[in-house]
């Protein structure tokens, strides 16, 4: 058992070292990048990677409401980016 721990331990903290990294390239990307499009994408992987984060520390906590937490952010970021992708291209969001 305690092999099954140490490795889901090295796993975790590998993750999140993955997902700080992506949050990072993507906090650079939404500061140069050179067109709306880019800075939209660039907010949307964002929010996948918090989405990710907040999962890896459900799973690491043992508590059942980050996974919650992670339903509510992904709607949420859902429909902001299609929200903000509407209003660049059209100049409004409801017709």
């Amino acid at each position: 058992m305690s092999f099954a721990s140490g490795f889901l331990d090295i796993a975790m903290a590998i993750t999140f070292v993955a997902l700080v990294a992506g949050q990072i390239l993507s906090m650079i990307r939404l500061v140069i990048g050179p067109t709306a499009g880019d800075r939209i994408l660039a907010l949307d992987t964002m929010v996948i990677n918090a989405l990710g984060v907040v999962v890896l520390l459900g799973i690491y906590q043992g508590v059942q409401i980050y996974f919650e937490v992670s339903l509510l952010i992904a709607m949420l970021g859902f429909v902001s980016t299609v929200a903000l992708a509407r209003f660049v291209l059209r100049g409004d969001i409801i017709e």
